[in-house]
């Protein structure tokens, strides 16, 4: 919840705010999200798999998380994302609901979400391998925050967030028929991450 209304509040301050500056939007949306998830991470999760789909699936298949927690955990994921996204609609006198029409579609923003999945994924079971935990929210916030620049989706890399930005018609929305693809491609980041992860890092005490 609290990372939506990062993610998406602080879009729309931004917009607000710097009206006529795409790039000084995107700086403060990407600073306002890295700085809620180093917050949020350190608070409620060490490898944030109670906000992110894509995190909670590869912590199954890499045998650290139990499958039979699973299903409830993506549930809680996507409801609690789309709550974050109404109450940052509602904090800035919006509709409640307004569904995005931005597009993002096309095969270089489709390539950017695998990338941008995967290196998600190494930075956390990376930092979890080793035994580095406590680093885990500062990792995640700076590789998040660059993210929205080096990849031209702007990094979503997490379905929950996906599916709850189509709830909002503002600067981090996107349209609901775009996300479909979106939300394929993070999946088969899960994938090529979690392959690389057993490949190049032992867990630790190995």
């Amino acid at each position: 919840m609290f990372l939506l209304i990062g993610v998406v509040g602080s879009g729309i301050m931004a917009e607000r705010l710097s009206p006529t500056d795409v790039g000084l939007q995107l700086f403060q949306n990407a600073a306002a999200t890295a700085a809620v998830l180093v917050a949020i991470i350190s608070i409620f999760g060490t490898i944030s798999a109670d906000f992110n789909p894509a995190v909670t699936v590869g912590a199954w298949l890499l045998g650290l998380r139990s499958g039979r927690q699973v299903p409830a955990m993506l549930a809680a994921q996507v409801l609690g994302g789309c709550l974050g996204t109404v109450l940052a609609n509602l904090m800035f006198d919006l509709d409640w609901v307004d569904l995005s029409a931005q597009t993002r579609s096309g095969g270089h923003l489709w390539l950017a979400e695998v990338v941008a999945t995967v290196g998600l994924l190494l930075v956390i079971f990376s930092l979890v391998r080793t035994a580095r935990h406590s680093a885990i929210p500062y990792v995640v916030g700076v590789y998040i925050g660059g993210a929205y620049y080096f990849t031209s989706s702007t990094s979503f890399a997490n379905p929950a967030v996906t599916v709850a930005r189509t709830l909002s018609d503002t600067f981090a929305g996107i349209e609901p028929s775009s996300a479909p693809m979106f939300i394929v491609m993070q999946a088969a980041g899960v994938g090529l991450a979690v392959v690389l992860v057993r490949v190049l890092f032992q867990p630790a005490g190995r």
